[in-house]
């Protein structure tokens, strides 16, 4: 009887953190713990490691002091150290491999890669659930920390948007080398893909991939926070307002994913969005992609508000001219 492979789906259990670039790191650091409400985890060089309040490990995002903005490393958990030597192989075999790594603060041996823009990523397996100090002690057992009170109160890490040259080539690798699925995107009248939504579990959305108007590679269009409820999300517009955050654009409703959203922008430049999901989860083991015509995008989101031009053209680190 032949042996088959071990199927890639699932061998990424979820996205871990992600290490986000700021020129004005001091401003940026008020901005995640007063404004968002992240709890400070250590410091490491040039960096602060922060968490929301949900996620269990020991960091949420990487806030790393640089001369511009935009996105570093991005990591992902492997569900377990043979899943994670199996997605190392298929990484290598595709040639975007870039080595092993002994493990930045709160996680084991990583595998460090680029996808096919030039974004930076790592996988690992070994990592350091978070033991809250006594001050930030849960109540009740099966929460990571208590609820921090402070801000909009962001849960968990929810996804991260690229800007790319080719959205599909890289959801293509996220689903061929990573065992990725694509939920939904855009394909344009001319044919080309111009984003991919691709998930990694039941959440309908982790990586995503849109197409990069300026041709350039390696930028970032967001990261996300997830919030418990739609109001959460009125709230954080408030709290933006008072703290004179800038707002891009919301609080509204996606017509894809169907998500609640609001965009601001924190001090470094980079783009923020507060989200909320509602409770769409996908179940379906034969689940076909959803793909939206350029029309369907021309209506704009899901009750009618036009997509702002910013949501074109800015992105992280900036482009020149």
């Amino acid at each position: 009887m032949p042996h088959l492979e071990p199927s890639p789906r699932h061998e990424i259990a979820h996205l871990g953190h992600v290490e986000l670039f700021t020129p004005e790191p001091e401003k940026s650091l008020a901005f995640f713990v007063d404004v968002l409400g992240l709890t400070e985890n250590g410091s490491r060089g040039d960096s602060v490691y922060l968490r929301t309040w949900d996620d269990y490990e020991h960091h949420s995002v990487k806030l790393t002091a640089a001369k511009t903005s935009g996105v570093g490393r991005t990591a992902m958990r492997a569900s377990s150290e043979e899943a994670l030597k199996r997605r190392v192989a298929a990484i290598e075999a595709r040639g975007l491999g870039i080595g092993w790594d002994d493990g930045d603060t709160g996680i084991g041996p990583t595998y460090v890669f680029r996808d096919p823009d030039g974004h930076e990523m790592e996988i690992y397996w070994e990592t350091e659930k978070y033991d809250p100090p006594e001050h930030l002690r849960p109540s009740l057992k099966n929460q990571a920390q208590a609820y921090p009170a402070r801000g909009v109160c962001v849960r968990r890490l929810d996804h991260v948007n690229y800007l790319a040259q080719d959205a599909a080539a890289n959801g293509g690798f996220i689903c061929d080398a990573l065992g990725g699925r694509v939920t939904e995107q855009i394909q344009l009248d001319s044919g080309v893909i111009s984003g991919q939504w691709t998930h990694f579990a039941q959440k309908s959305y982790d990586l995503v991939y849109t197409n990069d108007w300026t041709r350039s590679s390696g930028r970032l269009h967001h990261i996300a926070f997830a919030t418990d409820t739609r109001e959460d999300i009125l709230r954080a517009a408030d709290i933006a307002l008072d703290k004179g955050v800038f707002i891009e654009t919301g609080p509204h409703k996606h017509a894809i994913q169907q998500t609640f959203f609001l965009y601001v922008y924190e001090p470094g430049g980079n783009r923020i969005e507060l989200c909320n999901p509602t409770a769409r989860l996908i179940f379906a083991p034969d689940w076909e992609p959803v793909t939206w015509t350029e029309a369907e995008r021309a209506k704009g989101q899901a009750w009618g508000l036009k997509t702002i031009e910013s949501f074109h053209t800015h992105g992280t680190p900036p482009v020149a001219g």
